[in-house]
């Protein structure tokens, strides 16, 4: 593992000299933009299908084949769950991997490009920089603001080791480490024990965590491993739930933004007047959004379940939309 570090650290060195343009960067992360734009794709685009078959009077054909305003609504709102499966197994999987690449390439021009920070089921691994080299973190887990069971090698700016540190305990609250019962073993392999020292980092416990917070760039299987490798670390998994339900109530959240549309397009009288019924679909998108952004802030800030407030916008919706089906067959 410290050697894939190092590698690492040589191939961003050496990715300096590449070439990179906006369009590229633009380009791979699109898709991931385009996955979190959907739900509101869905609601604009069921209104178009509507104005359309209002304008060639196809609805009038549909009603005399017996299909009904519930019969279209079901219609729709099961294509768009059956799509919605497709969407979170195929193109949440593929933008998952092009935003990968994508952030890898914008890490190779970040500012501190030098710094590098991993989970696996062998702990976590932290490569960090001091103005004498570079150093390498090892540690079983993590425990609250505390690295459980940590090593630590040093090594100057040739990859060569100066000093070996054993600690079973490490604080990194701030970006300057207290190690507790600490062993310190030089280039003499000379040992000596100590209760406690300080160790400067560019990494504290928030950016460690902001590290590992952006989930969006795995596959869902690469979430499942990751999901083992956090459990055995002790890392908390909250993020990874989250992600998780965000990819499980994609297609239910899809279904209600088409019922919410087709509720809009049959009780709008002017169905025809493009401008009206895109301003209504776009005012509908940012209020649904912003409850989303809403009830995202209260599960962050512990007024609601983590899980909840990812399903409470869609439980509101449904419930919301379930007056407007009810009557839907008098329209």
């Amino acid at each position: 593992m410290i050697i894939n570090l190092i590698e690492e650290a040589n191939f961003l060195k050496e990715s300096e000299t590449s070439f990179l343009t906006p369009i590229l960067l633009t380009t791979l992360n699109a898709p991931s933009l385009l996955y979190e734009m959907f739900p509101f794709i869905f609601l604009i685009s069921t209104q178009f299908f509507f104005i359309e078959i209002f304008e060639n009077k196809e609805i009038y054909t549909l009603r005399q084949f017996g299909v009904d305003n519930f019969s279209l609504l079901k219609f729709l709102s099961l294509s768009s769950f059956l799509l919605g499966f497709i969407i979170i197994i195929i193109f949440y999987n593929f933008s998952s991997i092009l935003k990968n690449e994508y952030l890898k390439i914008k890490n190779n021009y970040a500012g501190d490009k030098k710094y590098l920070a991993v989970i696996t089921k062998n702990g976590i691994w932290i490569k960090d920089n001091s103005d004498n080299g570079i150093i390498i973190i090892n540690s079983d887990k993590i425990d609250g603001e505390f690295l459980i069971n940590s090593s630590i090698t040093k090594f100057d700016k040739n990859f060569k080791i100066q000093e070996n540190i054993i600690s079973k305990k490490i604080n990194i609250r701030n970006f300057e480490w207290v190690l507790y019962d600490v062993i310190v073993t030089d280039l003499k392999n000379v040992s000596k024990k100590l209760d406690k020292i300080t160790l400067k980092s560019n990494f504290d416990l928030e950016r460690i965590n902001n590290l590992f917070s952006d989930l969006s760039s795995l596959t869902y299987f690469e979430l499942l491993k990751l999901e083992k490798d956090y459990d055995a670390i002790g890392y908390s998994v909250d993020e990874i739930n989250i992600q998780k339900h965000k990819f499980y109530s994609l297609p239910i959240l899809l279904s209600v933004m088409t019922i919410i549309a087709t509720i809009i397009m049959f009780h709008n009288k002017f169905k025809k007047n493009l401008m009206l019924n895109l301003f209504i679909g776009i005012f509908f998108s940012v209020s649904i959004y912003y409850l989303s952004h809403f009830s995202s802030l209260l599960g962050e800030n512990g007024k609601l379940p983590l899980i909840l407030s990812i399903w409470f916008p869609i439980i509101i919706l449904t419930s919301l939309s379930f007056i407007g089906v009810i009557r839907l067959n008098e329209k």
